[in-house]
């Protein structure tokens, strides 16, 4: 089948439920659906950068083996032969895996992280590999080696970070679905800037098992989409236990899309909703704000009671998390030697050939600014005379923002804030000052310290045309809890605006680029 430009466009604007759908229906194939979407990334691409790598043979390759699994009437998943992307900080096997950094460029991993195994075997075929933040290590996506992802929304502006390429593609329509990880808003923050759903599930909830570790106490691979009922999909698929993963919780995933299905009703009668204090308020960009409060209001008006919650060690959490992920981030890049794989930088002629020179040009080259700069303050933190001071009292602050988080899910179900405290920034607006950086995750960080689950949900425009991000956090291996208010919230503010956040957008590469080729759809 060969799509005219309004037939792909219609296409890759539906929700990856709405591709299942089809699917099942036998109304498209898995190939057709992939094409559509390479189609896309070859329209988009110049203008998002989006992608490191597009892995189109294979893709086609998962997507015949789709087609061919449904009609031998073989028992599959909900969403096989919907198409995904993946961030390059998870490992796929025969794919160049970089975490978009000099020192592993051509690495190509013998193996596939757990998540991806588990996507293979639900049948989704894999679209390429995303961009970040050097080693996660970043809100901006400006800080890759391989170059910036552009907002789809003002290309002139951040898709934030790290995961920004994520979200730029499903934004972008370049992929119904992708992966993600969330060390201290790297999921969400990127989400709220670029209309997205994203969710950080419960620590230990999916398999860490083959995401390249910047924080090994934080880190949390996601879903990415643009609805929450594909998020819940999702999730329900690389959710479970890993032997493999020491840190993996032995419990069984929540019927996450059940929830998303009920919240779509919009009855939030007996869900109590915690307005979380100390998240929002001075800082927060007044059309955030303003988004934010309509969406309470919203949540109330489906019959949900609204209760205001404090976090009051919320104020030390951005303090304390970037003493303890630099720490972290130190640890786990110490693997990157030069001796065992990746890059490996030899010392001049005239200086000694030793190890410990090699090492140190081979960090020098293989490293950009902002990773070297948080492995010298975790260095730092760690060492001795200082581990007490900066490292052992951080992890102190972490135990009480705990058992504050405990405390208020006392008192409600689950807690909201703004997710970002402003819409995106535009190109090197901070990069001259990482401590402005930083404070982009100041209401993303403490569900990470705790473990617990978040998720940001788009809830409108911000006064300046751009979108806000609306976060959910719920208690441990208590995923399910955030998925029904958030789709209610969802569904009530697509009926108020006349549709999905995305409408608002000027996809101006979709009228771009090539009708898919008869040959590509064979």
């Amino acid at each position: 089948m060969a799509f005219s430009t309004s037939e792909r466009n219609s296409l890759v604007r539906l929700s990856a439920a709405q591709m299942a759908k089809k699917l099942a229906d036998g109304e498209i194939s898995s190939r057709e659906l992939v094409d559509a979407h390479l189609d896309v990334i070859h329209a988009a691409e110049g203008d998002i950068h989006a992608f490191l790598r597009v892995s189109e043979d294979e893709a086609r390759r998962q997507a015949d083996e789709a087609d061919r699994r449904r009609a031998a009437g073989e028992d599959t998943g909900e969403l096989a032969g919907v198409p995904v992307a993946v961030k390059d900080m998870i490992v796929t096997k025969g794919i160049e895996t970089t975490a978009a950094s000099k020192i592993l460029q051509g690495w190509v991993p013998p193996y596939d992280a757990t998540v991806v195994e588990r996507l293979k075997k639900a049948g989704m075929p894999v679209l390429g590999k995303t961009n970040l933040d050097e080693f996660a290590q970043g809100s901006s996506t400006e800080h890759s080696a391989f170059g910036i992802t552009r907002n789809p929304w003002d290309t002139s502006r951040v898709p934030g970070g790290s995961g920004g390429g994520s979200a730029a593609a499903v934004a972008a329509f370049e992929a119904p679905l992708a992966l993600g990880t969330d060390t201290g808003g790297s999921i969400r923050q990127p989400g709220a800037l670029t209309g997205t759903v994203g969710v950080k599930p419960t620590y230990g909830g999916v398999s860490r098992f083959g995401a390249i570790a910047m924080a090994s106490s934080l880190d949390q691979i996601g879903p990415v989409s643009r609805t929450v009922l594909d998020a819940a999909l999702l999730q329900e698929i690389i959710g479970g236990y890993d032997p493999k993963d020491s840190t993996s919780i032995p419990q069984p995933v929540p019927a996450l899309a059940e929830q998303a299905r009920q919240g779509e009703r919009r009855d939030l009668k007996g869900v109590r909703i915690g307005l979380v204090r100390e998240l929002g308020g001075k800082g927060f960009q007044a059309g955030v704000e303003a988004r934010f409060n309509e969406g309470v209001e919203q949540l109330r008006a489906m019959g949900a009671e609204v209760v205001e919650v404090s976090l009051p060690h919320a104020e030390y959490a951005l303090a304390a998390y970037y003493v303890i992920m630099p720490s972290e981030v130190s640890s786990n890049l110490a693997r990157y030697d030069g001796m065992r794989y990746g890059l490996r930088v030899m010392p001049p002629e005239g200086e000694p050939q030793t190890a410990a020179n090699m090492m140190a040009y081979t960090r020098e080259a293989g490293f950009g600014d902002e990773v070297k700069r948080r492995i010298i303050l975790g260095t730092y933190a760690l060492s001795a005379g200082y581990y007490d001071a900066w490292y052992g009292s951080a992890q102190k602050v972490r135990t009480l923002i705990i058992e504050d988080f405990r405390k208020a899910f006392e008192q409600a179900d689950v807690l909201v804030s703004p997710t970002s405290p402003s819409t995106a920034f535009k190109f090197g607006e901070k990069m001259d000052n990482p401590m402005e950086m930083y404070i982009n995750d100041i209401a993303t960080i403490p569900a990470n310290l705790a473990g617990v689950p978040a998720m940001s949900v788009p809830c409108g425009l911000s006064d300046d045309g751009l979108p806000a991000g609306f976060q959910f956090i719920a208690p441990q291996m208590q995923d399910d809890k955030m998925y029904k208010p958030a789709a209610a919230l969802e569904s009530a503010l697509e009926e108020k605006r006349g549709g999905p956040v995305w409408k608002a957008m000027d996809a101006a590469w979709l009228n771009t680029g090539s009708d898919t080729r008869p040959e590509q759809a064979e």
